[in-house]
């Protein structure tokens, strides 16, 4: 009976053991009472190359601010027989070089410029066109990240404010799964000159959030990586690796058994 018992404690430590550690690895921010969070400034996007943007010019005077809101003819019912279009706000797509043609003022560089420095710089062009400073807004159109990997649902999400933080490009995606490696997310970038960065984030770390990619950037793409108890499982198949997973802790079983016994 003693023996049963001891055998019985051994497996009960072993069980809390293997929980802890698994539990470990799993809460996000563990140390963030260590941690001093950095006041940094506010996040402001910058635009890149082949961004989309939309750029409205507005003053109390219409007439005098629609030369530089130019618009195109959008179909509404491409498979109807009858064509019917309303106008809509042209969009510029910012080259390589980081350039668009802007009515008037001809070629714009607002590449590497936030928002506020472009819409800075296309009111100051257009006083000279205006009798009053004019009202510029300028948005990106095609802000967007992507999440994959181990995530409950895996995407490309716009994003309509033009800022998101890695834990909501998680949220996003239904936050990672029991076997995402949580202190190995990779973040990939590519900024304005097409240099290629695939960053290291260990989500368990609170200075994350200190960190410079703390916030991402449009077509940025983070991956969460399988652990490999996943990564087993998607080789051999989950029923198989829990048949072999059940027949190795019958063996340990049978062998503490034995052992105990003796």
């Amino acid at each position: 009976m003693k023996k049963l018992l001891k055998f019985a404690s051994v497996l009960l430590f072993v069980a809390v053991l293997a929980s802890c550690t698994a539990y470990k690895s799993v809460p996000y921010l563990q140390n963030v009472d260590q941690v001093e969070l950095e006041k940094k400034p506010l996040y402001d996007a910058k635009i890149m190359p082949k961004d989309l943007l939309t750029i409205t010019v507005n003053t109390t005077d219409p007439e005098a601010a629609a030369p530089f809101n130019l618009t195109v003819q959008t179909v509404l019912n491409a498979q109807s027989k009858s064509t019917y279009s309303q106008p809509a706000l042209m969009m510029y797509l910012v080259d390589n070089e980081g350039m668009i043609d802007f009515p008037v003022l001809g070629r714009l560089k607002v590449g590497d410029l936030t928002k506020t420095q472009a819409e800075e710089m296309i009111r100051q062009g257009l006083k000279p066109y205006l009798k009053e400073v004019p009202i510029v807004n300028v948005r990106m159109a095609n802000y967007k990240i992507s999440v994959l990997g181990e995530v409950a649902r895996p995407g490309t999400f716009s994003i309509s404010n033009e800022k998101v933080n890695i834990f909501e490009a998680l949220a996003l995606a239904g936050d990672m799964t029991v076997w995402g490696v949580r202190e190995d997310v990779k973040l990939i970038r590519e900024d304005s000159n097409g240099e290629r960065q695939v960053i290291s984030l260990n989500m368990n770390d609170a200075e994350v959030i200190n960190s410079d990619y703390y916030y991402l950037q449009q077509n940025d793409v983070v991956y969460v990586t399988p652990n490999k108890v996943k990564a087993r499982n998607s080789d051999i198949g989950s029923a198989t690796s829990l048949w072999f997973t059940a027949g190795s802790m019958l063996v340990s079983i049978a062998s503490l058994l034995v052992n105990i016994l003796r």
